[in-house]
């Protein structure tokens, strides 16, 4: 007679033990033993995914009382799992990674009464988020490490924390890459961490103004059209932004910041013109013009108005559009000489 035994589960913390132990023996230099510990891996997230979801977690009002549930994030947490799964998350596999990504976001809705404790977790881990910041180094890893971000996003204090990181300034080599789907992603991530809540927003742009700007001008002058579009489109919500109106003002002061706009203004993609014309009009509205804005402005001025003028007048049947193009003309043909500052 033949008996069959069914392997008994492994709980929570013998699964994140187990985890730590498999990552550590993926990194031998043996092929067989790399693809038994990546195995042994992909294994123990799959069941630390399925403790959460039969745990409720992964639901809208989650059962925070389930105590499998709550000792397995509680593993995570304290053994610092979270940054070693992100770190290494380009060498499992893609379901694994994918299975990663959602334990990611399930622990993040996680509440406990009014405490959200994985996100007190990443504010006083940066190191976790600037992780995922450089994930998007890694084609493997880069969409779910920029699902993890997004979702990071979505609360205003890991938006903070994120901006704060030098890692940060990454994104302006991640958006300039050469795989399309990990420059969208990764422009995608940081349009929302410069958008999404405004106060850290404007605090970083304040605090890092010349730096992120001077980064930010390289961008605009990109070889590759969807970047320098987007990256208009994203210069345009920010300077209209009322809650940026200093670094608008400091931006709309540079004369080499106009003659970049009216490089744009004068692209031959009609899209470019067309969101570098958002950014023009703030140039001539500015009352308290600097001397080399309103000198470039004045010598160019009858070449603006006629330019205009004719300015994608298919569009003419928006009224807004039409009604700003007539007041740009106005202003500009009111310019004088400028005086000297």
């Amino acid at each position: 007679m033949n008996f069959f035994f069914k392997s008994k589960q492994k709980g929570p913390v013998e699964l994140v033990k187990a985890t730590h132990d498999a990552m550590a023996r993926a990194d031998t230099t043996g092929e067989q033993q790399r693809t038994k510990a990546n195995d042994e891996i992909s294994r123990n997230v799959a069941s630390m995914l399925q403790i959460l979801r039969d745990g409720g977690a992964d639901k809208k009002v989650p059962d925070t009382t389930s105590e499998q549930v709550a000792q397995l994030a509680q593993e995570i947490y304290t053994t610092e799992l979270l940054p070693l799964l992100i770190g290494n998350l380009a060498r499992l596999e893609f379901e694994t990674r994918k299975e990663v990504s959602i334990i990611f976001g399930i622990l993040l809705r996680r509440k406990i009464g009014s405490r959200e404790p994985t996100i007190d977790y990443l504010v006083s881990r940066k190191n976790v988020l600037a992780a995922l910041v450089c994930g998007y180094a890694s084609p493997d890893a880069a969409i779910f490490c920029g699902n993890m971000l997004r979702e990071c996003f979505k609360h205003e204090s890991l938006a903070k924390a994120t901006l704060s990181l030098p890692e940060f300034f990454n994104f302006f080599a991640y958006v300039e890459g050469d795989n399309f789907d990990v420059i969208s992603d990764a422009f995608t991530s940081f349009r929302d961490a410069l958008t999404k809540f405004k106060a850290p927003a404007v605090a970083f742009l304040t605090d890092n103004y010349d730096s992120f700007f001077a980064q930010y001008a390289v961008l605009l002058r990109s070889d590759n059209y969807v970047v320098r579009r987007q990256s208009l489109k994203l210069l345009g919500e920010i300077l209209l932004e009322h809650k940026n109106f200093h670094v608008m003002m400091a931006y709309i002061k540079q004369g080499d910041n106009l003659k970049m706009t009216m490089n744009a203004l004068n692209d031959k993609s009609k899209s470019i013109q067309y969101e570098a014309f958002h950014i023009f009009k703030i140039f001539v509205a500015n009352p308290t013009k600097t001397y080399d804005v309103h000198n470039i402005l004045y010598k160019n001025k009858d070449k603006l108005v006629k330019f205009l003028s004719d300015f994608q007048n298919d569009k003419n049947s928006d009224e807004q559009f039409r009604d700003e193009k007539v007041y740009l003309v106005r202003e500009i043909k009111r310019l004088g000489a400028p005086k000297p500052e």
